[in-house]
């Protein structure tokens, strides 16, 4: 096989670098860039193409009295052409200017026009392509003038060329920074909402995993009395059949290698690094520890008014539980945002379900910037989505903010005392408490 043969190949490979797959995406292809509106006032953000459209009515208007007036007229209608197509409209005007200059020699104030219009064109198409292809389009644009004054067309002095060589320079320099900069603020508006997409999914695993652990305790805890009666239970019946004993085992067994599942599933949930404190292992709170709650937040300064409505009664610990922590968030975004405001708390026992209201005014006094802010509205709607509720969340008329929930909520069996003997077994089997 000859050399020759791998010429081809040869320049194949260099045709595919990445620098001159740039360039052809940048100077050859003919596609639409539209410059996009500014992040500007509505009234405003179309200022710049109106400025250009204007500047290149006015060239227009200006070349009409020059040797070749339609000609001129569209090498300034090349302006507006760049804002959409720029590539285009940077060709278009070099040919235009090779037209102008070597058909219709142009007199001195036309010249600066036509360099003028060419160093606006590079700067339309500076603003939308990457920086190497407007510094190539520089390059070329540098090119031409020095070999059409070389020929000896009517281009100008030196020092109109070098004017305008000094012209593409800034244009060239004014587009790249411009751009570099949008893209920038492209860059970090993507960031910041990035930020706030992967908070909002962070805080709702983190109150998740919030809510299983505090479930885990729920569960565990009746799984612990459901082993313990089942054990016992045989010593409350005289003689009783050995497939009620049999039955009553089975019970305990399940219950236990529950409860065995349970713990793993506590470690796993409470092992968030090497050195954490256990204090995520304490009782759950629930609607009996409110004014302890409504003391606290009190005793910061938080004016409260509690009322209840309908007859008080004792609840399922999941929904009691899911109440007080609403409660509580509340009542610290109202401390948070709200300083110096009141708000009232409303508990309504309805026949299926406990409904809250929490209400607090305008803010009194400025309320102190907040960054980690703004998420605990999820953690109230996961603890309600789990209960099957409904929530409602809002600014009122006056200034204030309302936090209303509806928790389905049957009323919970009252657990029976239980007997001495059962006492005695759950003090003597360790093994199934946690």
């Amino acid at each position: 096989m000859s050399d020759n043969e791998h010429v081809p190949e040869t320049i194949a490979a260099m045709a595919d670098r990445p620098g001159l797959r740039i360039l052809r995406a940048d100077l050859i292809s003919l596609r639409g860039r539209p410059m996009p509106p500014l992040a500007w006032p509505r009234w405003l953000r179309w200022l710049p193409h109106s400025l250009v459209c204007f500047a290149a009515a006015l060239t227009a208007a200006a070349a009409a009295g020059t040797t070749a007036p339609i000609l001129a007229a569209g090498h300034a209608a090349m302006l507006v052409v760049a804002l959409r197509r720029p590539a285009s409209a940077w060709w278009l005007s070099m040919a235009f200017i090779t037209g102008i200059t070597v058909g219709y020699p142009p007199t001195h104030d036309t010249q600066i026009y036509v360099w003028m219009v060419h160093a606006g064109v590079l700067f339309l198409f500076a603003l939308r392509v990457r920086l190497v292809s407007a510094i190539t389009a520089a390059v070329l644009s540098t090119l031409l003038a020095v070999v059409l004054k070389l020929s000896g067309c009517t281009v100008g002095s030196w020092t109109v060329v070098t004017g305008a060589l000094a012209l593409f320079a800034l244009a060239l320099l004014i587009g790249a920074v411009v751009r570099g900069r949008r893209e920038d603020h492209a860059r970090l508006t993507e960031q910041i909402a990035a930020t706030a997409r992967e908070r909002a999914l962070r805080t709702v695993l983190e109150e998740r995993t919030r809510i299983a652990r505090e479930l885990h305790d729920v569960v565990a805890h009746h799984l612990s009395l459901i082993s313990i009666q089942a054990d016992a239970a045989p010593y409350r019946v005289q003689a009783p059949p050995a497939a009620l004993i049999t039955e009553l085992a089975s019970i305990r067994a399940n219950a236990l290698e529950g409860l065995a599942e349970l713990r793993q599933m506590l470690g796993l949930l409470r092992s968030n690094g090497p050195g954490d404190s256990t204090t995520g292992t304490s009782p759950q709170p629930s609607l009996a520890q409110l004014d302890g709650l409504l003391g606290n937040v009190r005793a910061a300064g938080l004016r409260t008014t509690t009322r209840i409505e309908g007859a008080a009664r004792h609840l399922p610990p999941g929904v009691e539980l899911s109440a007080y922590r609403i409660i509580q968030e509340a009542l610290s975004n109202v401390l948070r945002h709200a300083p110096g405001a009141k708000a009232s708390i409303e508990l309504t026992y309805a026949r299926d379900a406990l409904l809250l209201r929490i209400v607090n005014g305008p803010a009194a006094l400025p309320a102190a910037p907040s960054p980690g802010a703004g998420h605990g509205v999820i953690g109230m709607r996961e603890r309600v989505a789990m209960l099957g509720g409904e929530l409602a969340v809002g600014p009122t008329p006056d200034g204030g903010y309302e936090v209303s929930a509806a928790l389905p909520a049957c009323p919970a069996p009252v657990p029976e005392p239980a007997a001495t003997v059962t006492v005695a077994v759950a003090v003597a089997d360790k093994e199934s408490c946690i």
